[in-house]
């Protein structure tokens, strides 16, 4: 293994690319629904894809680095490898690498915000300013509990509308429910993530709601986000008189099924699996709801 693979696997661990679907899913929905609609720009559609999974690896990479400087990644921790914590990647060169990809995604946001205006510039501006205060700054809002309140934001009731906005030039009330949908979905895996790492964040002051509430919560909290995003398809369709390829999302509701029934009955490390499948399950639900929505 050459220097230059073993370097650009540690970008990619310290990326975490199985975080991506979560950026991707909410771009995809807003553009379905815009095709529906009859719109299409290609290459906004691909500069906010873009845009979206740039402002989600930089968020990645500061998170790494605060996680680290705080204390919060340690031996015990039950997660994936965080390449600071590890000693693969120093702590300047995370801060350079945090730099760079929020710096790009800033170039990319110019031609969205020469095409959305104004209210382009501010939602990448608050979502840069919130992926690094998620885990820095003097308040980190995933340290205080707003973990959750902030994924459905940035991750949903901004993402899909704003990617719909970019398309259309409009916020509709489809736009924000599937925002909804999409909040849903993405927090749902931040929720798995919180109550596997329940012990060592009580132990490191990461005060997650799942901390302050607790396990069951967590299971409840888990159950009833799944629960909200497979009923709002159903009052897409039925706003929309009864548009049956809607339905089709509910082909993956087995899935969503069984990663439910495990959330109830795993802890800690067992929880590994239903991480993956989650997010597994967001990219086949948003996959099935936007075909849905074009056909």
């Amino acid at each position: 293994m050459t220097a230059r693979t073993s370097n650009f696997k540690i970008w990619l661990l310290a990326s975490r690319p199985k975080t991506l679907p979560a950026a991707i899913a909410p771009v995809l929905l807003g553009i379905a629904l815009a095709i529906h609609e009859g719109q299409l720009n290609r290459s906004v559609a691909v500069v906010t894809l873009l845009a979206a999974l740039l402002i989600q690896i930089g968020t990645n990479l500061a998170n790494d680095l605060f996680d680290f400087l705080k204390g919060t990644d340690t031996e015990e921790r039950v997660g994936p490898t965080r390449a600071t914590q590890a000693g693969l990647i120093t702590p300047s060169e995370m801060k350079r690498g945090t730099a760079v990809t929020f710096g790009l995604a800033i170039l990319l946001g110019f031609y969205l915000a020469w095409t959305g205006g104004w209210p382009i510039v501010w939602i990448g501006l608050a979502s840069i300013a919130a992926g690094l205060a998620y885990t820095g700054g003097p308040y980190p809002l995933g340290y205080h509990g707003w973990g959750d309140a902030f994924v459905m934001l940035f991750f949903g009731l901004i993402a899909v509308p704003g990617t719909y906005y970019l398309q259309t030039g409009r916020v509709t009330g489809d736009s924000l429910l599937l925002g909804v949908a999409m909040g849903a979905m993405s927090t749902a895996i931040l929720v798995v993530n919180n109550l596997r790492d329940i012990e060592t964040d009580a132990k490191t002051g990461k005060r997650t709601l799942a901390v302050r509430l607790g396990k069951t919560f967590s299971r409840l909290e888990y159950t009833t986000l799944l629960f909200a995003a497979y009923l709002i398809p159903t009052l897409l369709a039925v706003r929309w008189g009864n548009h049956l390829a809607l339905y089709l999302v509910y082909f993956s509701t087995p899935t969503a099924v069984k990663m439910t029934i495990s959330m109830w009955s795993l802890e800690g490390a067992e929880l590994f699996p239903i991480l993956g499948g989650t997010a597994r399950l967001l990219m086949f639900y948003s996959c099935l709801l936007a075909l849905g929505m074009i056909l």
